[in-house]
């Protein structure tokens, strides 16, 4: 049994091509002409003259073909998800800086100045639209709600220390409130939990839940450095 693959039409030096023996573990996938992907273009096909020798080989060969589909779409949702979190951290980021307290040291000409700047860049920022669907019900699309508002409600806040206590309450829930024994000198709000959110936290998809921890980090880490910095 073989298996026929075409080379793309528009690849200078185009030619058809017969592999034979067995279907290969990774059957590359077809790319677009000007793309700068290193591997091989080439487009898998069931060479249908071939005599398979039964029914139950070609389906083999057929589940094979999907499987290597199958890997290339969790990929491809892999890579989405990933450019979806860096623009979200970089709408975040701007809107933290917009909520930032040294902007009222400035004079107000110059704090308009940002802010029209920080819009500019922001309308940019909105023409790249991802969407990665996740499947959820509706009672965990309210959750996924009330959890982005208490993640809201921290950006927005003027007092930074009063936002990394909350924040830190918030990761506990997504991760467990740290085990200490007695006499610990630990800041309360780092050995509890806020219920509230953990409630809203638990209502939502496993997806958004690791999206969400994600999130926590990355405001920990911000107002970590606010604190400290103050």
């Amino acid at each position: 049994a073989k298996l026929e693959t075409d080379l793309i039409p528009e690849i200078q030096g185009a030619e058809k091509m017969d592999i034979d023996g067995q279907v290969p573990d990774v059957i590359p996938l077809p790319y677009l002409p000007l793309s700068s992907s290193p591997e091989l273009q080439l487009m898998p096909r069931i060479d249908e003259n071939t005599n398979f020798g039964g029914e139950r080989n070609l389906m083999d060969r057929f589940i094979k073909l999907v499987d290597e589909f199958d890997n290339q779409v969790e990929k491809l949702r892999k890579d989405a998800i990933t450019l979806q979190e860096k623009r979200d951290y970089l709408s975040m980021s701007m809107d933290l800086l917009k909520n930032n307290d040294l902007l009222t040291n400035l004079q107000e000409y110059e704090r308009e100045e940002i802010n029209c700047y920080m819009q500019r860049v922001h309308s940019r920022l909105a023409t790249v639209e991802l969407n990665v669907k996740t499947v959820r019900n509706a009672a965990q699309e309210e959750c996924l709600h009330q959890v982005n508002v208490f993640i809201d409600s921290l950006i927005s806040s003027s007092d930074a220390v009063i936002s990394r206590q909350r924040c830190q309450m918030f990761l506990n829930a997504c991760e467990g409130a740290p085990e200490t024994g007695p006499g610990s000198s630990r800041d309360t709000c780092e050995l509890s939990v806020d219920k509230k959110f953990e409630s809203s936290l638990l209502g939502c998809t496993l997806d958004d839940q690791k999206t969400i921890k994600k999130r926590l980090n990355a405001l920990i880490t911000y107002f970590n450095k606010q604190t400290i910095s103050d």
